[in-house]
């Protein structure tokens, strides 16, 4: 299977970025997939049950992250 792969950065409010993050939850725990649509196409990515979920916290004095990384 050829790789394939959407990288995308944008701002947004926090409540925005937390909605965000629900609707990916959300879709995770209902269906075991993850629907996007970028580009006005639609894609699909099916999640197994067990994942390895891998979390990052850089506090810095003038720029903090949070990195989310989910694999299988």
């Amino acid at each position: 299977m050829d790789l394939m792969e959407i990288s995308e950065k944008r701002k947004m409010g926090r409540e925005e970025a937390a909605k965000f993050l629900h609707t990916i939850a959300d879709s995770l725990a209902r269906q075991n997939a993850l629907d996007l649509i970028r580009n006005g196409i639609k894609i699909h990515v099916k999640v197994p049950d067990e994942v390895t979920l891998e979390l990052e916290v850089e506090i810095e004095s003038d720029e903090s992250s949070i990195e989310i990384e989910i694999s299988w």
